[in-house]
């Protein structure tokens, strides 16, 4: 009977140990219909995804909302060295996973250029979410207008975006 039961152990590690290191295929076909399958495309799809999963979750990237709501209201937050607002903006952004463009008016002429036709005024923090904006720091009118957004309310586990910094374009050689 013991017997019995250690080969049973044994089958039933070895059958988990192929489960844990599983790959899953995502393309779209020749309808553009999305296609899952833990089998390699054919070889006419160019495509294709491998996605890696452990257990019982799949690792596919941001969840619809996120995508939903950055496709809809993307997010630039002018901010430079102002200080505690400007780290506060950043941090609550970083905090609630929401993905955003970092544009500093102090280091970038363009992104001053932009602000003041914006704002009419150089003053940091600034928030633009869609064609919707903020003027300063201000905790609860910027999770409200996250909120109105449909930003998920936290990053998920292990996942917190970095914003993405406008580069300023090189000067002209003399």
């Amino acid at each position: 009977m013991k017997a019995g039961t250690l080969l049973m152990a044994v089958c039933l590690t070895i059958a988990s140990a192929s489960l844990a290191a599983a790959q899953l295929y995502q393309w779209k076909d020749a309808q553009g219909r999305t296609v899952y399958s833990d089998q390699p495309p054919p070889p006419s799809i160019h495509n294709a995804q491998q996605k890696s999963f452990k257990g019982n979750v799949i690792e596919i990237g941001d969840s619809y909302a996120l995508k939903t709501a950055r496709e809809k209201f993307p997010i630039t937050l002018y901010a430079s060295a102002c200080g505690a607002p400007c780290d506060q903006a950043r941090q609550l952004l970083t905090e609630r996973g929401v993905p955003f463009s970092n544009k500093d008016p102090q280091a970038n002429p363009s992104a001053q250029a932009e602000l003041q036709k914006l704002t009419g005024r150089s003053s940091v923090p600034v928030l633009v979410v869609g064609s919707d904006k903020i003027d300063g720091f201000e905790t609860g009118q910027w999770q409200a207008m996250l909120d109105r957004a449909g930003y998920p309310k936290s990053a998920p586990p292990g996942r917190k975006p970095a914003p993405q910094t406008a580069v300023a374009p090189a000067p002209a050689a003399p």
